[in-house]
């Protein structure tokens, strides 16, 4: 018993260390990314948290321009590669060149590929190929990940 004991609270403690071993261009402390983010952006960027569908204004942005991360401002998305995809959440057919990285993202319910800003390593959201043409990728945003700027 004691050896199952030992084990499961490894598998526990390994479950809840920080995954994040890169490093990135802009880095803060804790408390500069409070400072900096509102409340849900931090809960977004910082914890890894969904905002609720439709609950994004940038759901409904329809002008020209690009979509920042915000964190750190690095342009992530152009508006011509955003489209309506029914989920509630910003969704892009493909980022701007170089700007987004991914990772694995293992969850209760099968694995996902998780979304950061290249720059900062804040997370944005997912990534899934049920997407349009020609990438056939659909990039699920938070909006809360974004900032927006007209053109």
């Amino acid at each position: 018993m004691q050896r199952r004991l030992f084990l499961t609270s490894i598998v526990a403690l390994a479950a809840a260390a920080p995954i994040r071993a890169e490093t990135f261009e802009i880095t803060q402390t804790d408390a500069q990314w409070r400072a900096r983010l509102s409340a849900a952006q931090y809960a977004v960027l910082r914890q890894e948290d969904t905002e609720p569908a439709f609950s994004s204004s940038l759901n409904d942005e329809h002008r020209a321009g690009v979509f920042l991360c915000a964190g750190c401002d690095l342009p992530l998305y152009a508006s011509e590669a955003k489209y309506d995809s029914g989920t509630g959440w910003p969704s892009f057919f493909q980022p701007i060149a170089g700007a987004v990285a991914m990772k694995e993202d293992p969850g209760l319910f099968g694995s996902r590929t998780e979304v950061h800003c290249r720059r900062c390593g804040r997370h944005l959201g997912h990534v899934f190929d049920d997407g349009p043409a020609p990438t056939g990728k659909r990039y699920c945003m938070n909006g809360a990940a974004l900032k927006f700027v007209a053109t």
